[in-house]
């Protein structure tokens, strides 16, 4: 048989890995002949815009030199697929454009909205008998998926966060003034990212002094109250916020994307004029935004070769007949670190999402407990050797023409 690998959703570091693992598995596999990839997502199943990776993908080299590269290499969507009951046309387009191909499987590298597409295909598919096996294979830096230890791209995301906020304490030092720096990061609902920030305290560091997730209550009175409290402390007070927390009306566009998700981003710039307007001190915020998803340059070598070594399960998984599963790790030790790969029903995945424990925040709801960092710090260990191109990171890219 033939399959079909596709990218869905917000880019990460490792997405590419999971891809390789994909492509590299099914190579070994004698029952797998072409391997297609599918352009944005699932809207190339729809509209039968296949790649052959065979054809671009050629040596050992190529594979590295993919596994390096951020971002979704064949392209990412926000499409939601509709309930097949209400509307079955775009189910019978996908149908038809994997029966003329002879695709068997499908593999779909994703957060939470792409293992709502995992769901209904695999759902659809046994209701009309289509022998084609759907499985999901995670990734998404918010780290907020149901049942599985981590996701991939989320250890590379927090080793981002954790050494920029690290240079931003040391650049933030140097004055005698008194100052603030608000750091905004990724993070809607779930404040693992944020939270992650926290791993500098076991290097020592003081800062972030205040670690803000939507996951605790959040008040403007007792946010400057905070940050008065810490300036008493220290010349110069680092503050993580996630971009989710609970603001007024306005500070955000509340513009949705096709799953209802608000695009966020203002947190930082709107605490920062509050600081300035009441407390009157030396005061920043810095957005990191799309760096922290892509900033491959700053990778986790265990973000990256768990990536690919859960894609190559998937591969797997579908061989042994599974479908509408998801590929989820399950930890079995902090130290030695120690994680297997086990699978999990789709339907427990999609459309949900893993908060913060409470545990890992502190009574007060402005940082992040000692707990927690036995949880991080493993996920952002080891570094890749980068390949480099006159000075920067060599990336793998397929050519433009190919993707339109």
């Amino acid at each position: 048989m033939n399959i079909a690998v596709a990218q869905s959703g917000g880019p990460t570091c490792a997405i590419n890995a999971s891809l390789v693992g994909v492509f590299k598995e099914s190579l070994k596999e004698p029952e797998i002949d072409a391997i297609f990839g599918s352009v944005n997502g699932i809207e190339g199943l729809i509209q039968n815009h296949l790649i052959d990776l065979k054809t671009l993908i050629f040596t050992n080299d190529d594979m590295e030199l993919l596994r390096q590269t951020p971002s979704t290499v064949l392209g990412s969507c926000r499409y939601k697929l509709p309930d097949w009951h209400e509307d079955e046309s775009v189910y019978q387009k996908i149908v038809s454009n994997l029966m003329q191909r002879q695709i068997g499987a499908f593999f779909y590298i994703g957060g939470n909205d792409s293992m709502d597409t995992v769901q209904k295909l695999s759902a659809y598919f046994r209701e009309k008998d289509v022998a084609v096996r759907i499985i999901g294979i995670p990734k998404t830096i918010d780290n907020d998926l149901c049942v599985t230890d981590h996701t991939p791209g989320f250890g590379s995301a927090a080793k981002y966060v954790a050494t920029t906020m690290q240079e931003i304490v040391r650049d933030s030092s140097v004055y005698s003034i008194p100052s603030v720096t608000v750091v905004e990061i990724m993070g809607r609902h779930a404040g693992w990212l944020t939270a992650s920030s926290s791993v500098l305290h076991e290097l020592g560091e003081a800062a972030p002094h205040l670690i803000y997730v939507p996951e605790a209550e959040f008040s403007i009175e007792k946010f400057l109250n905070d940050v008065r409290k810490e300036m008493a402390k220290h010349k110069a007070v680092i503050v993580a916020v996630s971009e989710g927390i609970e603001v007024p009306e306005g500070v955000q566009s509340g513009v949705v994307d096709n799953f209802g998700h608000k695009y966020l981003a203002g947190i930082g710039s709107y605490l920062e004029e509050t600081v300035r307007r009441e407390i009157g001190c030396k005061v920043r915020s810095i957005q990191l935004n799309v760096m922290q998803r892509c900033s491959s340059h700053l990778c986790s070598r265990t973000d990256i070769d768990e990536s690919e070594a859960i894609g190559a399960a998937g591969v797997r998984c579908a061989l042994n007949g599974e479908t509408g599963k998801v590929m989820v790790f399950r930890r079995l030790n902090d130290m030695p670190y120690t994680v297997t790969i086990e699978t999990a029903e789709a339907a427990k995945i999609a459309n949900r999402e893993k908060p913060l424990p409470k545990s890992y925040i502190n009574t007060a709801g402005n940082n992040i407990t000692p707990s927690a960092r036995k949880y991080f710090m493993p996920l952002i260990q080891g570094e890749l050797t980068i390949q480099m191109n006159h000075g920067v990171p060599a990336h793998f890219t397929i050519q433009e023409s190919l993707l339109r």
